[in-house]
């Protein structure tokens, strides 16, 4: 057999995206336990995806002038069940806080390493908790939420993927560490603002506190338009080639 008919890695990783991801409503995926038995396997193969599989290396020179974008992205695949790809970030990038609506995801670093903070919005009304210590006044007509602190950690090519759903760890924010960094991503379903996905950026008003010993910080978000020093350029994908 000749050695180009193996199957890539990066082939598996999709066509086991397809087969997680492709059966509707990313919303009752949480409880569906062939769902979470499908995303487990996921999880393993990510693990083990390198940036050598794609034929990706961490740039050896990383030229950051301020006309260039400070994230790039590299897409390998989108079917209407997910998209997958992946991002590159300079020295000092930052992916501003943003949220899934409604979407699944996994993140796997490829190269150096990132500081990931996870957030869930939490449904309370503005003003509706009269026993709040922040005294915080929410600016009039801005669309203000009350959110959770979930998870905030360093992630490398050690660590196990970081996975969202839409009820948890769904707003993040992504910044590169000591360094560039690239890490392959996969969002189910894709964005789509004509079906309500739309990506919304966010920025932290007020820490609340914590109610408890031991539970998460509570914070007040603003969702404001997409910060001006971000942007997103386009490379091309020099990897194995995927097909769904």
């Amino acid at each position: 057999m000749p050695k180009n008919s193996k199957t890539s890695l990066i082939q598996t990783i999709a066509s086991q995206a397809y087969q997680t991801f492709h059966n509707g409503a990313s919303s009752g995926f949480g409880e569906n336990n062939v769902f979470l038995e499908h995303q487990a396997v996921l999880v393993t193969l990510l693990s083990k995806i390198t940036a050598a599989d794609l034929n990706i290396a961490s740039p050896k020179k990383v030229s950051r002038k301020s006309a260039e974008a400070p994230v790039t992205y590299m897409h390998i695949c989108e079917t209407d069940a997910f998209s997958m790809g992946v991002f590159l970030l300079k020295p000092g990038a930052s992916i501003p806080l943003h949220d899934h609506p409604g979407m699944n995801g996994m993140l796997k670093v490829l190269y150096g390493k990132v500081n990931i903070r996870c957030y869930d919005k939490l449904e309370i009304a503005v003003g509706a908790d009269a026993k709040d210590e922040s005294q915080f006044e929410p600016p009039q007509g801005d669309a203000v939420s009350r959110a959770v602190l979930r998870t905030s950690g360093q992630f490398t090519v050690q660590s196990a993927p970081c996975v969202l759903s839409p009820a948890k760890d769904n707003l993040h924010e992504i910044d590169a560490v000591d360094g560039p960094a690239a890490f392959l991503d996969i969002l189910a379903p894709p964005y789509d603002p004509n079906d309500g996905r739309d990506c919304h950026y966010y920025k932290v008003l007020q820490t609340v506190g914590r109610k408890e010993q031991g539970s998460e910080d509570e914070v007040w978000l603003v969702e404001i338009p997409q910060p001006d020093d971000f942007w997103c350029g386009g490379e091309p994908y020099p990897g194995p080639n995927v097909s769904v």
